[in-house]
């Protein structure tokens, strides 16, 4: 796949910023996002909070390439934008770092997931089934318990009013949390449903 290279001058206030940017899709090239988080990069200035002008137009759909808004190699843009404060830096300093060990956990899920599909699929002798589902329970117990943890965690903070990008961020990770606690709920019904199965069928030989 060949890659796209443009080279743009963007102002912001006072200070010019050259930004180079490549698109990865040969047709489409960069797109209005790229130049966005580069700009973010350089400046300071959340993408929430940007306001990119070419040609006296404001560009609103991030996902538009380039090149079909007229922009070619060596354009001139005009970037309007607040900085966040260093206090709403460091709300959301607190919100990536929670956003981490939401990340951790998650993983912990996946491989009980994963596991309870090996185990379904009849890789472990029947007779230690039983013991491995108590296992991957608690497991699941524990990710759950976790999550809730963060939650209580996110809820704690108090962002203000007009950090957008900290509001933002937050309430993404409040769903995220959330679906990641509806999905330990489904796991936890699923190797219910297994053990009662398993032992259901123990009572049917032993009788």
């Amino acid at each position: 796949m060949s890659t796209q290279t443009i080279t743009v001058t963007v102002a912001y206030g006072s200070t010019k910023h050259s930004i180079t940017l490549t698109g990865e899709d040969d047709v489409k090239g960069p797109i209005v996002k790229d130049l966005s988080d580069a700009l973010t990069k350089a400046t300071g200035v959340p993408q929430t909070s940007q306001k990119l002008i070419f040609k006296g137009k404001s560009l609103k759909d991030v996902e538009e390439s380039l090149s079909s808004v007229g922009i070619k190699e060596g354009c001139k843009l005009m970037l309007i934008g607040k900085r966040n404060s260093p206090e709403e830096e460091t709300e959301l300093k607190k919100l990536k770092d929670i956003e981490k060990s939401v990340e951790q956990t998650a993983k912990k899920l996946e491989k009980v997931d994963g596991e309870l599909t090996g185990l379904k699929n009849g890789f472990l002798a029947k007779d230690l089934q039983a013991e491995a589902l108590g296992k991957l329970d608690h497991r699941v117990k524990i990710a759950a318990e976790q999550f809730m943890k963060i939650l209580e965690q996110i809820d704690a903070m108090s962002i203000p009013e007009n950090y957008n990008d900290c509001k933002m961020k937050k309430k993404g990770l409040v769903k995220t949390v959330q679906d990641f606690l509806a999905q330990c709920d489904k796991i936890e019904a699923c190797i219910s449903d297994h053990l009662s199965k398993i032992q259901s069928k123990n009572l049917a030989l032993a009788e």
